[in-house]
């Protein structure tokens, strides 16, 4: 192996192994998806993207992004929402508060896309984009694994 410097990020106090390093989602209007996403995370920054062939790019931080792509005009860009079908129901990020984040949607405009769960041991808000894509934001009231992944709340 030579000289290679093996760096072992620890992701969380339970030494987390794996993690959701980015979604990629196609939109119909990637400036307001970036706002969407700037709205729940402030802190997020373009990390790059091309204009020329394709429009996209990565909007994140320095651990996760959402690469987000602009639907090409004419290919059938209306969302019908079905969980029944195949594809991704939503992305789902843990947030350590999320009465800030679902005030900053709210008060940016957003609408909840289900009802508030009030759980013993989370919280989850869900809210869509413009688009339809529904985004779930969990804030987990324990740091208790058993209690974090219960499901008789």
């Amino acid at each position: 192996m030579g000289n290679k410097k093996i760096i072992i990020m620890n992701l969380n106090k339970a030494n987390q192994k794996v993690y959701l390093e980015h979604a990629n989602i196609t939109v119909n209007d990637i400036k307001e998806s970036v706002n969407f996403f700037k709205t729940a995370f402030p802190h997020f920054i373009v990390r790059g993207g091309d204009e020329e062939l394709k429009h996209w790019l990565h909007l994140g931080d320095d651990y996760t992004y959402i690469a987000i792509q602009q639907a090409v005009e004419g290919l059938g860009n209306t969302y019908t929402k079905n969980y029944d079908r195949i594809g991704i129901n939503h992305v789902a990020f843990v947030v350590s508060n999320i009465e800030e984040v679902a005030n900053r949607l709210l008060d940016g405009g957003y609408k909840r896309d289900y009802p508030t769960q009030l759980e013993k041991f989370r919280i989850r808000e869900y809210f869509a984009d413009t688009d339809g894509n529904e985004f779930e934001f969990i804030e987990y009231l324990s740091d208790v694994i058993e209690e974090r992944n219960s499901f008789n709340n």
